[in-house]
């Protein structure tokens, strides 16, 4: 049997046509609760779907798992899930019983406003299925009261003043998740300190490993990779527990190392470079000095 290609969602009047919902009061934003979808045409929806629109999920009850991007999510727990256009989803079938709420938005909304600039910042729109946000009794409540304010916008009437209001809400609902996102790093914290352990390990793997001399610096995407992260999720976790990102906590290690083969070995400065993975001895060389303020020779010197 031939495999189904996903289905592609270019607009949210689309989105509520599949989904059984009606038709939205506004082309470019809808807010609506998962009781809102017609179940009894669920078989007849594409299995998967390509989803061109911002979409801020917070689900419950959905039996089994939901697939998104490579893997796949369970939504038994109430959990607050974001995903930016581009991204493979599964359609809910008929045997499942879902609840929550769903605010869904075209990336024209944003468009010309600082929102627009502003939501490249928000890292969790490039999470991996298995870091999304667990909720809080009391985070759930106050996140619905936003979507039920947002959704009152919406079906009031729409004016010259809608837009700005809807900004806001948008706003408030993603500074909310970011807030939220934060206490869950930090009240994990012993997952944190695992996690500085690890990345230690797979950069010493690297460069024991002489990977620097064939592959050049290891990337974000390849520590994320093998620590089954995904490469924001990684970045924002590090500089929650740390102050640093994952390309800073690169280029700490690479710093040490060179500091050790400094002053431990009759390397020239060119061949430290190539060694620990720069192309060029001049990238390495400006690097050393961003971060130490003295030029690797110089610190050799000061050793000598």
């Amino acid at each position: 049997m031939k495999k189904q290609s996903p289905h592609p969602i270019h607009s949210i009047s689309e989105q509520h046509r599949i989904l059984g919902l009606p038709k939205p009061v506004h082309p470019l934003i809808s807010v609506f609760t998962f009781d809102d979808m017609d179940h009894t045409r669920a078989d007849t929806r594409p299995q998967t779907l390509v989803l061109e629109l911002f979409c801020i999920s917070l689900k419950r009850n959905v039996t089994g798992k939901i697939r998104y991007g490579q893997g796949y999510c369970d939504f038994d727990e109430g959990i607050l899930f974001c995903t930016a256009p581009g991204q493979v989803t599964s359609n809910i079938t008929d045997d499942h019983k879902p609840s929550g709420w769903c605010v869904v938005f075209h990336p024209d909304l944003i468009r010309g406003h600082a929102l627009g600039q502003r939501i490249k910042q928000y890292g969790f729109f490039d999470y991996a299925v298995h870091e999304a946000l667990h909720l809080s009794d009391q985070e759930e409540t106050l996140m619905i009261s936003v979507m039920t304010m947002l959704r009152h916008e919406l079906n009031e009437r729409i004016d010259p003043y809608s837009e700005a209001v809807f900004m806001a809400h948008l706003d408030l609902l993603l500074s909310y998740a970011q807030r939220f996102y934060g206490r869950q790093f930090m009240t994990r914290k012993p997952i944190s300190l695992d996690v500085l352990t690890r990345l230690e390990s797979v950069l010493s793997d690297y460069f024991s490993n002489d990977k620097a001399l064939s592959e050049g610096l290891p990337s974000v995407s390849y520590l994320a990779e093998k620590m089954n992260y995904s490469d924001s999720y990684l970045s924002d976790l590090l500089k929650t527990y740390t102050g640093q990102n994952a390309q800073q906590h690169i280029h700490r290690y690479v710093i040490e190392k060179a500091k050790s083969l400094l002053t431990q070995t009759s390397l020239t400065v060119s061949e430290i470079g190539f060694q620990l993975g720069f192309d060029f001895p001049q990238s390495f060389s400006r690097l050393f000095k961003n971060k130490t303020k003295v030029t690797p020779l110089q610190y050799r010197q000061s050793f000598a």
